[in-house]
């Protein structure tokens, strides 16, 4: 018999209706409780909810801060000499009722050149941050390190064209290039000027068995800048705008406001916020709209399980064996790729109707995410019906497969066990195959909780694809090594040749 008429024999087999409605109930899962998501994730804003900024590669990011800013033309420059850096944070652990001075590691007062006012816009930044030293940034996604000396300290960006270079000096008269940056496309007049933001203070508090959730508190830098040269600028004073919304909490209402004071030579910036490349208060698309992915996972191990604990017999059902596999694992590739498929793009449509302000999914990442699905699923069913093979008994079969994939990856999901407990799992487990579904990356320059329960993977994407595969392969060829043996399961017995068990 043919490769072809042997799988074709097998599908025949397989598509009984029990399984089809069975796979059928896995993939509406999926589509429906993301469709439930999406809808259920309505604004609540007064009016339309503001935008979240997004950058010129489609990203979503964080662009807050308080800017004392003016003209400056194609060829010019800021210096600065910046005299102080402070901050205050609020209600810290362990007494949240307490305001007590400080920065936050990325906490940033320095110079900028930005095309405009405009959230997203194109940026380059040379910064002193609260303990990573001097930082030149730009684009959001990019950061460079100048020295780790304190202040005060001399501050230069220069803009040749689309270029802007960053530099610093101790004494204002030997510099040091800490970065250079082509911001491609800057208009003839971007804004130039003093800045300053800080991120939320960042602390976790512990749940269940050892979990973490992330508690944000706000914060403010406050830098302090004198000797202030602008070259090339153009004429007129200086304007003091946010760039984002600010002074809207308690504490700049009535403490100390986000802007710029100018008083005697000495100019002092506070403001709140960040410049990076995460927006944390963006939805997570892809995670939010695949809730329902655990309960299609353990519907396709089940159905995999069973056919596969029906499946033994002597050397010449190998053949068998490897067909029963590949159309087990085709099937629920076709289930992923169809409820992925589906959820996805009318999803982030409905979210979009909505007026939602979520992370982007580009069209790429949207189909890597989709692909992805499909081969977990794929390979997952694979590796339960080789225990199914071999293990013989449906029900310790079912137990071990969801014991190795779908309770690690929903343990994981949630912030049940310390964070280090879920990272292994998700190295060691087939549940590492998930991370194909990652669609955020971790930058060393934002401070957030990079974790499984936040969305955050231990693995890249093909890497955790590779260790589930390899739980497949290795369950297959257990499978194929015990047929071919002809072990069978007690007190049942084989047609010959047939692999199919009867009695």
């Amino acid at each position: 018999m043919s490769i072809i008429d042997l799988l074709r024999r097998e599908w025949a087999a397989f598509r009984r209706p029990g399984r089809l409605t069975a796979l059928t109930v896995a993939a509406l899962a999926v589509i429906g409780l993301g469709l439930m998501s999406a809808f259920a994730g309505r604004p609540s804003c007064d009016g339309p909810c503001p935008a979240a900024p997004v950058a010129a590669d489609g990203s979503t990011v964080s662009d807050t801060f308080w800017f004392l800013h003016r003209g400056l033309g194609r060829e010019g420059s800021i210096t600065v000499r910046m005299t102080s850096m402070t901050g205050t944070i609020t209600y810290p652990p362990p007494n949240h009722d307490q305001l007590v001075a400080g920065l936050v590691p990325w906490a940033k007062a320095g110079i900028i050149v930005k095309d405009g006012l405009r959230q997203g816009s194109r940026y380059a930044a040379l910064a002193m941050t609260g303990a990573h030293g001097v930082r030149f940034q730009y684009d959001y996604k990019h950061d460079l390190a100048g020295s780790p000396d304190r202040l005060p300290r001399w501050l230069r960006l220069t803009r040749s064209g689309d270029t802007v270079t960053g530099a610093e000096s101790a004494d204002g008269r030997q510099w040091h290039t800490v970065g250079t940056a082509t911001l491609a496309g800057l208009p003839e007049s971007v804004q130039v000027g003093l800045f300053a933001t800080s991120p939320g203070d960042l602390t976790l508090r512990e749940t269940g068995l050892g979990g973490a959730i992330e508690e944000s508190r706000f914060t403010q830098a406050v830098g302090v800048f004198d000797q202030v040269a602008v070259e090339g600028g153009h004429d007129g004073a200086w304007a003091s705008d946010p760039v984002g919304e600010m002074n809207h909490t308690d504490w700049e209402k009535y403490h100390n406001p986000s802007g710029a004071v100018q008083k005697g030579g000495i100019i002092t910036v506070s403001g709140t916020g960040d410049i990076g490349p995460l927006n944390e208060e963006a939805p997570r698309v892809a995670e939010n709209l695949l809730a329902g992915l655990v309960i299609a996972l353990v519907v396709v191990l089940v159905v995999a399980v069973r056919h596969g604990s029906r499946t033994a017999g002597g050397a010449g059902a190998r053949r068998t064996v490897a067909a029963r596999a590949a159309v087990v694992g085709a099937t629920a590739f076709v289930t992923g790729l169809v409820a992925a498929g589906v959820v996805l793009p009318v999803g982030v449509a409905i979210l979009s109707g909505n007026g939602t302000p979520a992370q982007p999914l580009p069209g790429l990442t949207g189909a890597r995410v989709i692909v992805g699905v499909a081969l977990v699923l794929a390979l997952c069913a694979v590796l339960a019906f080789g225990l199914g093979v071999r293990l013989r008994r449906g029900w310790a079969a079912i137990v071990v497969a969801l014991a190795l994939v779908a309770l690690p990856y929903g343990v994981t999901a949630v912030p049940l066990l310390p964070d280090a407990v879920s990272g292994w799992l998700l190295r060691l487990t087939p549940a590492a195959g998930f991370a194909v579904l990652q669609t955020r990356a971790e930058y060393p320059q934002v401070t957030a909780h990079y974790a499984p329960s936040a969305g955050y993977f231990p693995l890249p994407g093909w890497a955790g694809l590779a260790v589930l595969a390899g739980y497949a392969a290795f369950a297959a060829w257990q499978a194929l090594r015990g047929t071919a043996t002809g072990e069978a399961a007690p007190g049942r017995t084989t047609r010959p040749g047939s692999g199919i068990i009867a009695g």
